[in-house]
């Protein structure tokens, strides 16, 4: 039966009804709708994915009026290059394929697009985000590349003509550097792998470069994937070595590019910015000496002249002449020294005899000496101003200018 006598309007000549199984009836329509669309184009939003251990995609397709469920078996689904997620707008291609077990159908997706958007581009703008999150892009880990470069490794094709146009300016610039070429394919399936595996073998050299190329010439965004891939850009964070990256022309822009420490708009531009100008550095070098000569003989022209000056300095003249005058000054000044300790010694001395005068004057012995005495009590050693506080039978002491007695008081009169 074909699909116009399905939808045919002419009425069908009466027969007997042959009754069918259920799995006859499913296997009539599963060879009628596999035969009928064996290759369809169908868009629609993703809904209800599934990813089970077993590598398959399980999905459905909807759009406002009707949903159909659809696989990805695991070979195709492993050659996606985007991340499928619920609400995505795609177009898929595949055959209608009907599941006898539930009397079910499905679409069987042998390819799948973003819509709108091309599948490289929506894979490049999610693992750009995806690492651009985990701080793969970060300006501030990046490392400035070394002023005189010995030894250079370069990982790319060695049949390409990057390599060619990088030794060409390389070796127009500057020769003193060594240079590794770690060869490797930059394109097609398996090429990322393959690049990361020589990054990873250049951080294992005995004697590491000083500084890593990873380069290819141009292409489209499907040849230049290679150094897109999240492998190649984690091989490139994950190394010692300073990077430069030089994928392609100014206008391509890759993953690699905006990891690696330094990226090089060609593999020309990558030459000039690891090894320096060998003309331009002598030219430098010609003026730094020019100068430094320069400086050298205005520095001896005024070393000179100082020296001449120094020569005809009274000093230089007569060496001694300064030494005597200080001798004799020194002379001097001992004599006013001298001097001026006798002056101070003397006044000292005569200020001294004053000050003894006067407390000699002051002194009670000398009242004594003049005949007066001093009266004591003899127990607690308290001077007698007035009789009043005497009483008859106590012990005195009265002093001299020359020794003492000792009395009892016999009769006290106010």
């Amino acid at each position: 039966m074909s699909v116009r006598d399905l939808f045919s309007d002419e009425p069908e000549e009466p027969t007997e009804q042959r009754v069918l199984s259920v799995w006859e009836l499913t296997s009539q329509i599963k060879d009628l709708l596999e035969s009928s669309f064996p290759s369809v184009w169908v868009t629609g939003e993703v809904s209800n994915l599934a990813r089970p251990r077993s590598g398959h995609v399980y999905l459905t397709l909807k759009d406002e009026r009707a949903q159909l469920r659809a696989a990805i078996w695991r070979n195709t689904a492993a050659r996606l290059r985007f991340d499928l997620h619920d609400g995505l707008e795609v177009v898929c291609r595949g055959h209608v394929d009907v599941y006898a077990p539930r009397g079910s159908y499905q679409l069987i997706v042998e390819q799948i697009e973003p819509k709108g958007i091309g599948a490289l581009e929506l894979a490049l703008r999610q693992l750009r985000e995806k690492l651009g999150r985990e701080g793969l892009f970060e300006a501030a880990r990046k490392r400035p590349l070394p002023a005189f470069v010995r030894r250079l490794a370069v990982v790319t094709s060695p049949t390409g003509a990057a390599i060619h146009d990088f030794l060409q300016v390389l070796a127009r610039r500057w020769r003193g550097a060594d240079v590794l070429i770690v060869p490797t394919r930059v394109q097609g399936e398996g090429a990322g792998e393959e690049i990361a595996a020589a990054i990873q073998t250049v951080k294992r050299l005995r004697v590491p470069p000083d500084c890593l190329v990873v380069t290819r010439g141009g292409g489209s965004l499907e040849d230049l994937w290679a150094f897109n891939e999240e492998v190649v850009v984690r091989a490139i964070f994950a190394s010692q070595i300073p990077v430069v990256s030089a994928v392609g022309h100014e206008i391509d822009v890759t993953l690699s590019d905006l990891v690696a420490d330094v990226r090089a708009l060609t593999p020309s531009e990558a030459a000039e910015l690891v090894a320096p100008d060998r003309d331009e550095l002598m030219a430098g070098l010609r003026q730094y000496q020019k100068r430094l000569l320069a400086a050298l003989r205005s520095r001896a022209k005024a070393a000179r002249s100082r020296l001449d000056a120094l020569a005809r300095h009274h000093a230089f003249r007569r060496p001694f002449e300064r030494l005597h005058h200080l001798s004799r000054r020194l002379d001097e000044l001992e004599g006013r020294g001298s001097r001026a300790i006798r002056s101070h010694t003397a006044r000292a001395r005569q200020r001294l005899d004053a000050a003894a005068a006067q407390l000699e004057s002051l002194s009670p012995l000398a009242v004594l000496g003049r005949g007066y005495s001093l009266t004591q009590r003899t127990d607690d050693g308290r001077i007698i101003r007035n009789a009043a506080g005497l009483n008859a039978g106590e012990l005195i002491t009265t002093r001299f200018a020359r020794g003492r007695t000792i009395s009892r008081v016999e009769q006290v009169d106010d």
